[in-house]
Formats: structure tokens, C-alpha cells, sequence
């Protein structure tokens, strides 16, 4: 399958013209031989100094396959024992890469191309992604999600100049790390819905082009979730392209706001281990955990409107003390209280607030049933409830509470601290 990018950058309904920066994307069963008859004698050819990042265990699987290629670069093999995509990581390739690298192939999934892109970014590389799991949807995106001293930051980063997606390779993943890219993608369902009510209550640019484009994927994995879960070749395929619309969506944007809200913000909080210990979980598990916890709340909240149970009471001002408990004692509460200037709800007219509640709810009410979402994700065997990634019942209403103040995006979770609800059980 070959991905015509041309297709995606183009004027728009939405008043701007989207940009994408990837040239080439190919999933396909042998994609990485194509990717090495393009190093060798087509578009990649002039560059002379590769550097391949890859982890132990992506080595293992990919050195006989990627002979060729590996033969090629200088490679940089980072221990997969508790590597993340943060600061230390990027020290330890800026330490051991040469200084006439000239291109960067990313052989991995989500924390490789984070790291990557990120280096890419810096040193204005152009680099080239090599997916061995259909495990995220960052691997085109024009960010990577970083851990900065503590802190969880999205930062400015290098689309790929090209993927090669090799089926003989990500579709033979763990099953795992398969299921966490379909956990990724349903977290999408949250997200959109977020946008949709920003952009209801203040305005925020929003383009239902890019909606349709995660909406589509969405509806490419829901119609073969078993498939994928069994590991069949071409349903494998139509996850890998879907994680890749997605994060094509982000680069016609411009950031992540598409593919990333309220659902993430619960699982960069997690990865921040400031409530809890840090957690054996993937990306995607914590976002679909992330998913089902909003999901419940979102619809508590439709079912007290539609009761007459939900009033606005405006903006209460900071929550200083729960922010200064929370992230003080771990010394990134200025880095909280940063990310959080201004402060995002002095965006949100109470009054308007208050005139959209039933639009509001019907968007919430479009949002999948918390079962019919728990069947889904039981059909791909993703992860759904808090224990399924080692955290208790009882760390959910404080994850709810301070899971807004990680990301400086407005996000209905957010915006719900401007209502007071009454009489409706979780």
C-alpha cells in the first residue's frame, strides 16, 4: 500500500492551507527493501552519513532483515530496559552520534521515533521512519511527547521525510504492543470530542476535513478488530495505515491537537508518576485506560444535563493547594504553573457555557456507550480499567481532578470544573 502524501496538503474548506512534509510512505510486506534500493540508487542516495537509532529488542528483530541497511549507517542501539523518550535519552545520542550525520533512520516504535525526531528536529536532519509495531500514531507527526526533567512536555519536532512500514516486520510484533495502537487510535473518540466543544465555547480553529480523516480511521480498525488482534497480515496493514492518518491529521494542523486531549492528559500524568509509582504500562494502555475513565465521566455529565442537574458556576480560580501538594513535592510545579499561563477557562464565557449545555450534550451523547467501548476494546485486547495497568479504583478522582493542569489544551475535563453537578452517580 502506497500512501499518496500529495493527497493530504492541499487548500482547505477550513481557510488554511494544510502542509505536509512526508514524501514517500509505503506499507507493504518488503518495505525496507525498497527502503534500501532507495538509499542505495533513488531518493535517499546523496545522503552519505545515516545514523540508525534503534533499542535491544528492535535490533534483534530487524538486524537479518535490515542487513543491508544496517550495513549502511552508523548504528546507535539504546538499552529497551527503561529507555523513554526524554532528556537523557537525546544526551545519550547527541554523546555517540557523529558530527557529519547527515540523516536519520528511526527503527522502532514510539519512545525511538520520539527520541528521533526530536534529535531530527534539533539538528535539522531530515530524518526517515522505519515502524516495527503498529503500536502508535506518532510516527508521521510534527511533535514528539517528551519527559523534560520530570516534566511531561509535547515539543516541536521533524516529520519523517518518508516511512517504510515493512508488514514482514510490525505485523509480527508482541501482541501488546499491536493492541496499544489500536488503544491509541479509540482514544480518538475523546479527543475530537474535545476539539468539537472547544471550538463550540470559544472559537478555537477547528477543520472538519481533519475530523473526517480521524473519524475514517477509526472506522478502518473497528472493521476488523478481531482480525488485527489475530495478527492477519492485511487487517495489521489497515491499523499501521490508520495510526499513520492520524498523524497526518497532526501535520496538516500543526500540532496534535487531532489526535491528543483529555484521554492523554491522564496517561502523561501517570507517566509523570506523581500520584502513583511508575507503571510497567505502554503509551496506548494508559491512553485507553485514560479513554474509559473520561468516556464514564463525559456521559455522567450528559445524563445531569439532560436532568437538570448541571449549572454553571464559572471559573473558581486556581486549584493552588491541590497543585502545589501534587506537583511541589516532586519540585516541577513551576513548570506546571508555566504550561498552565494563562490560564485556559478565562477563555470560556460562563454565559456562553451555560447556552450551549444541550449542545454540549448531544455532542457527549454521539460519544460510543461505555459498553459498547468495553467491547471494542475486549475484541482488539486492549487494556480498560485502571487495574489493568496497575493502578487502584481509588487513584481515579484525582486523576480526573489533575490530569487538565498536564497539558495546556482546552479540553471538556477541563472545562467541567466551570460546572456543578448534582444528583448523577458515577
Amino acid at each position: 500500500m502506497r500512501v499518496d502524501a500529495d493527497d493530504f496538503g492541499r487548500p482547505c474548506s477550513c481557510g488554511k492551507e494544510h502542509h505536509v512534509d512526508v514524501k514517500e510512505i509505503l506499507i507493504e510486506a518488503g518495505a525496507t527493501q525498497a527502503l534500501e534500493e532507495a538509499m542505495a540508487e533513488g531518493f535517499l542516495k546523496n545522503y552519505i552519513s545515516p545514523l540508525l537509532i534503534c533499542d535491544t529488542n528492535t535490533y534483534k528483530v530487524t538486524e537479518d532483515v535490515m542487513e543491508g541497511i544496517y550495513d549502511r549507517c552508523q548504528v546507535l542501539v539504546l538499552d529497551a530496559e527503561g529507555l523513554h523518550a526524554d532528556n537523557y535519552a537525546v544526551e545519550i545520542v547527541e554523546n555517540n552520534m557523529d558530527e557529519d550525520i547527515d540523516l536519520i533512520l528511526a527503527v522502532g516504535s514510539g519512545t525511538i521515533h520520539d527520541i528521533s525526531r526530536y534529535v531530527a528536529f534539533r539538528y535539522r536532519i531530515p530524518f526517515v521512519s522505519v515502524p516495527t509495531a503498529a503500536s502508535v500514531d506518532g510516527f508521521v507527526s510534527t511533535v514528539a511527547a517528551m519527559t523534560w526533567d520530570g516534566l511531561k512536555k509535547t515539543v516541536p519536532a521533524a516529520a519523517p521525510l518518508a516511512v517504510f512500514a515493512d508488514t514482514n516486520i510490525f505485523a509480527k510484533a508482541p501482541k501488546r504492543l499491536t493492541a496499544s495502537g489500536v488503544s491509541d487510535l479509540f482514544g480518538k473518540y475523546i479527543c475530537l470530542t474535545d476539539w468539537k466543544i472547544s471550538h463550540m465555547l470559544t472559537g478555537e480553529y477547528y477543520c472538519s476535513h481533519v475530523v473526517e480523516l480521524e473519524e475514517k480511521a477509526l472506522r478502518t480498525v473497528r472493521s476488523c478488530l478481531r482480525d488485527i488482534a489475530d495478527g492477519d497480515e492485511e487487517s495489521c496493514e489497515k491499523l499501521m495505515y490508520a495510526l499513520i492518518l492520524s498523524g497526518l491529521a497532526m501535520q496538516m494542523v500543526g500540532n496534535s491537537r487531532p489526535a491528543s486531549c483529555a484521554e492523554h492528559h491522564l496517561s502523561h500524568l501517570w507517566e509523570m508518576a506523581v500520584i502513583n509509582e511508575p507503571l510497567d504500562a505502554l503509551h496506548g494502555e494508559k491512553v485507553s485506560v485514560g479513554t474509559m475513565l473520561v468516556l464514564k465521566e463525559y456521559k455522567r455529565i450528559a445524563r445531569a444535563i439532560r436532568t437538570g442537574g448541571c449549572h454553571v458556576k464559572g471559573y473558581q480560580g486556581p486549584e493552588t493547594e491541590l497543585l502545589e501538594k501534587t506537583f511541589g513535592a516532586r519540585g516541577i510545579l513551576n513548570g506546571i504553573m508555566k504550561e498552565n499561563e494563562p490560564e485556559l477557562l478565562l477563555s470560556v464565557d460562563p454565559g456562553r457555557l451555560e447556552s450551549k449545555l444541550d449542545r454540549i450534550a448531544d455532542v457527549l451523547d454521539d460519544l460510543p456507550e461505555e459498553s459498547e467501548m468495553l467491547h471494542l476494546l475486549g475484541k482488539a485486547g486492549c487494556c480498560s480499567s485502571v487495574r489493568d495497568i496497575g493502578l487502584t479504583e481509588e487513584i481515579t478522582a484525582l486523576s480526573l481532578k489533575l490530569a487538565p493542569y498536564v497539558r495546556r489544551r482546552l479540553s471538556f475535563l477541563r472545562i467541567s470544573k466551570m460546572l456543578e453537578i448534582e444528583g448523577v452517580e458515577l
